[in-house]
């Protein structure tokens, strides 16, 4: 129910909006998360179709200003229900799999546990660090992955729900959230 009402939120959003929040979750991240030379960051790229946060803004500002830092993006296997991880170079291909995400082709692998932070799609999260996704679980299989010390950061629209009334057990929970009127951060981080 909420996956459906959030969903149906953000596409009613117009592209503009959508672009103006976006800007302001970028320059709120590069604010409140220092980056450091060597660190791996992963980044999901938007579904424009589902009015997602253009994480492109993100890119392009960690490839002008933090040339030491990898950028990293998924890519789907849908038959096993995961993702593997590649380095976005600049001059990679992108082509859009069966659900619009745009995934490089050909692209140097990088296993799990080689990433610091990883920015986290969502469709909306609650003030414990649950969030609601498209309901396929490829993330949380992934953060499982990861080192224990992984920063997970969501990029949200909007802000928090009350509370997500059915968060599944294997549901990993967020250290933070930005959203373009600042960060939410868990009590544990």
């Amino acid at each position: 129910m909420l996956r459906k009402q959030m969903l149906q939120q953000r596409r009613a959003l117009s592209a503009a909006e959508v672009q103006q929040r976006s800007q302001c979750i970028a320059d709120v991240f590069f604010e409140q998360f220092p980056l450091q030379a060597g660190q791996t960051v992963h980044v999901f790229l938007p579904i424009l179709k589902n009015n997602e946060v253009n994480t492109w803004l993100i890119i392009q500002r960690l490839r002008q200003e933090f040339a030491a830092v990898r950028v990293v993006v998924p890519v789907t296997d849908v038959l096993q229900n995961t993702l593997t991880h590649h380095h976005l170079a600049e001059e990679a291909v992108l082509v859009e799999n069966a659900w619009g995400i745009p995934e490089p082709q050909h692209a140097q692998h990088v296993r799990a546990q080689e990433v610091d932070i990883v920015l986290l799609p969502l469709l909306a999260f609650d003030t414990h660090g649950h969030r609601v996704g498209y309901g396929k679980g490829f993330y949380d299989r992934f953060l499982v992955e990861c080192r224990p010390d992984v920063l997970k950061i969501g990029l949200s629209l909007e802000p928090p729900v009350s509370r997500i009334a059915d968060p599944h057990p294997f549901d990993v929970t967020l250290d933070a959230v930005v959203m373009p009127e600042g960060v939410w951060r868990s009590s544990k981080a």
